[in-house]
């Protein structure tokens, strides 16, 4: 009981610092993050493994590492020379359509791992790529070249207006009034929305509206009877 009540607390304790440090993915941590993560990972299994382990022993460094990485990532956003040393600058792997084999040998980068990343981007083919950087946490972005790249509504010469993303406004049979106030949304249109549908609020497993009221119901599944 004693191991299981430990690793509760230090779960909580980590999902906390980790809270504090900022949300990010695991692939998009920048080296100081990443330490941090690790060393925070591996004092907490301490107490874990060995009761005779005071729970201070590892708490108190996962909330000075939290505590300490905040600071650094505060005064980084103020100061570009710390922010560079800590975190290196981005590196041009693609200029003008040309590959930079000394910049590839600098990153220790291979083919494999290029083509691996272009393909993440929806890639596939080296000479669609006018440039091609490696940012700070590994990730490469690219520029397709123009023949190349996605056909845009100011390409085609569309004209049309920005809208406002949609809400979601019932979730597994359940209004959510905090989502309401956004677009002036009512429980008595939604009810009335409900009824020209002919479905329950029972059984909508998702409802989503925008600004101009436009709706997308997904009904809940119905269960298998057994035979």
């Amino acid at each position: 009981m004693i191991v299981f009540f430990r690793a509760i607390l230090l779960y909580l304790l980590i999902i906390f610092s980790m809270r504090l440090m900022g949300k990010r993915q695991l692939g998009e941590l920048q080296p100081s993050e990443l330490v941090a993560t690790i060393l925070i990972s591996n004092i907490a299994s301490l107490p874990i493994e060995d009761t005779a382990i005071p729970m201070a022993t590892g708490a108190i460094p996962i909330i000075v590492l939290a505590g300490f990485e905040m600071i650094l990532s505060s005064i980084a956003l103020h100061c570009k020379p710390l922010r560079t040393l800590l975190s290196g600058r981005p590196v041009v792997l693609i200029k003008d359509g040309k590959l930079d084999q000394k910049a590839m040998k600098k990153m220790r980068f291979s083919i494999d791992d290029l083509l691996e990343s272009l393909r993440g981007s929806g890639v596939f083919d080296l000479k669609d790529i006018w440039y091609a950087v490696v940012e700070t946490n590994g990730k490469i972005n690219v520029m397709q070249r123009f023949p190349a790249k996605t056909v845009t509504a100011e390409m085609s010469g569309l004209k049309g207006s920005d809208t406002a993303p949609p809400v979601v406004i019932i979730s597994d049979g359940k209004i959510l009034r905090k989502a309401l106030p956004i677009y002036g949304i009512t429980e008595q249109w939604i009810a009335a929305t409900l009824r020209q549908e002919k479905i329950s609020l029972q059984e909508v497993f998702l409802m989503t509206a925008d600004e101009n009221r436009q709706y997308l119901i997904v009904p809940r599944e119905k269960k298998e009877e057994r035979p």
